[in-house]
């Protein structure tokens, strides 16, 4: 017979319960799966039962939620699932939880309507947050899912909230991926929408709908195909270009030529999903090699261990590099 106990974990307050496990019992009920104990709470207690070992590091990984917890408003089912991804990999979940809270400080940004404080979840991106800090321009390479865009654009709201900046820019190549836009309905604007609506989305995550449509009635929030930045110069804003992985060379020299005074520029992409003609060479390819020796412009890397979405997305990133691999071997 296996011999079970029961660990007692005492909170200040049921709004602290409610902030960690939120409203429901989800959360608990992952935390039951993953770990094989039973979990109930009652009034401020919640009560762990199980086998000694599974019980004693379910207590150890709510201790690291509620580490989290302090820059979070209430954890997501997301959150419990990366944290839960993370903690099967021993220390590196200590050093991202770690680096994540010293980098928000509680108040990087707290004017998001959903989201006021946003915390890096990795030293990946740790290092990407440190980057566009220190330098005017900064390279963001590696897959779907790593962050790159919605860290700019947390960064490029919180410039603008803090007054840092006047201006955000936000730019896409409107690159024909399998349709072509004459076939499409609709006049111009109407066209590229789609390809800017990732754009439009991550900023109503972070911003209240109100001052969002203010801004970018006010052309103080700027969005526009890449195509749109020709013979303009920007002072005093914050730029970010898009899935730059699908901008020619004249297009990339063109956007980064851009850069005036008191400004910032942050490229993100993905060189292995180009969806350029073939014989099209990829800018954000070829400017890895022309500006890695200059001052003020930092490339960061990641890679499909930084994946924050769902573990399945790591996995799918592994399969399709190991078939690429396999095909290049072949050939």
């Amino acid at each position: 017979m296996v011999k079970t106990v029961t660990q007692k974990i005492s909170f200040t307050d049921k709004e602290q319960i409610v902030k960690l496990f939120g409203r429901n019992d989800e959360i608990l009920r992952l935390l039951e799966k993953e770990f094989n104990i039973t979990v109930i709470g009652r009034g401020t207690d919640v009560a762990l039962k199980g086998k000694t070992t599974d019980v004693l590091k379910a207590k150890k990984f709510i201790g690291k939620l509620l580490m989290l917890s302090k820059n979070i408003d209430v954890l997501t089912r997301d959150d419990i699932l990366f944290a839960l991804n993370r903690n099967k990999v021993g220390s590196e979940f200590e050093e991202s939880l770690k680096d994540g809270i010293d980098v928000a400080g509680g108040n990087l940004f707290p004017y998001g309507a959903g989201k006021k404080h946003i915390v890096p979840k990795n030293p990946a991106q740790k290092k990407y947050v440190e980057a566009i800090k220190e330098n005017e321009i900064v390279f963001s390479i590696g897959p779907a899912g790593t962050g790159k865009t919605y860290l700019a654009m947390a960064m490029a709201t919180h410039h603008l909230i803090t007054k840092k900046t006047d201006r955000v820019i936000l730019v896409r190549p409107a690159v024909e991926a399998g349709e072509k836009l004459g076939f499409l309905p609709g006049d111009l604007q109407e066209k590229i929408n789609p390809y800017l609506r990732p754009l439009y989305d991550a900023l109503y995550e972070m911003l209240e709908v109100e001052r969002l449509h203010q801004y970018l009635q006010r052309n103080i929030i700027e969005i526009a195909p890449l195509a749109y930045m020709r013979g303009r110069t920007f002072n005093d804003s914050f730029i970010v270009l898009d899935e730059a992985q699908n901008s020619t060379t004249e297009q990339m020299k063109m956007f980064l030529t851009r850069l005036g005074f008191g400004s910032k520029v942050i490229v993100t992409g993905d060189i292995t999903q180009i969806d350029l003609p073939g014989s099209t060479a990829s800018g954000l390819i070829e400017v890895q090699h022309i500006l890695k020796d200059i001052k003020g412009i930092e490339f960061v890397y990641f890679t499909e261990k930084d994946v924050v979405r769902h573990k399945l997305v790591q996995e799918i990133i592994r399969a399709y590099e190991k078939r690429k691999n396999n095909k290049n071997k072949e050939e």
